[in-house]
């Protein structure tokens, strides 16, 4: 079973100035698919606290997978890809250009995502972006490669 951690970057929801939709609904599709969920995070755009929790879910809680939400559209304190590549050791660009490859059929804005993915570890981090109908439709464009992913991840062969 592929275990998860949830990590939600927005200052208003950090503060509790606004409600989290986005962490609650990649935990109910997680859990539709048998992934467990072991950690659902809120944490501010900062990178600084970012970079913490993606290490301390890939080194302390050895999660195969961090799901992030928030932080990776244009706006000055959008730094969670630029977090998620100082803290990984492989890129996995794949994620980010399928799912702004397929957003692009719903919506030109797709274009202006930065979402990225990559390994630390043994845990591959994908970034999703903030809104809960974005997380939605790029969660069904990559959860049919996240088994096999891990799969190779763990020395598996293609």
């Amino acid at each position: 079973m592929i275990r998860a951690a949830i990590l939600t970057i927005s200052d208003r929801c950090s503060e509790g100035k606004r409600e989290d939709l986005s962490g609650p609904a990649i935990e109910s599709i997680l859990k539709e698919k048998n992934i467990k969920v072991c950690t659902l995070r809120i944490a501010p755009d900062e990178a600084g606290r970012i970079c913490a929790d993606l290490i301390d879910f890939s080194d302390e809680a050895k999660v195969d997978l961090v799901l992030t939400t928030g932080g990776t559209g244009l706006g000055p304190r959008d730094v969670t890809p630029e977090a998620t590549l100082s803290v990984c050791e492989k890129m996995v660009p794949g994620f980010g250009e399928l799912m702004r490859l397929k957003g692009l059929e719903k919506t030109p804005n797709a274009i202006l995502s930065r979402s990225t993915a990559g390994i630390r570890k043994d845990t591959l981090i994908i970034n999703l972006p903030g809104s809960p109908k974005a997380v939605r439709e790029c969660l069904d464009i990559i959860m049919p490669v996240l088994p096999h992913a891990r799969k190779m991840m763990r020395g598996g062969g293609h």
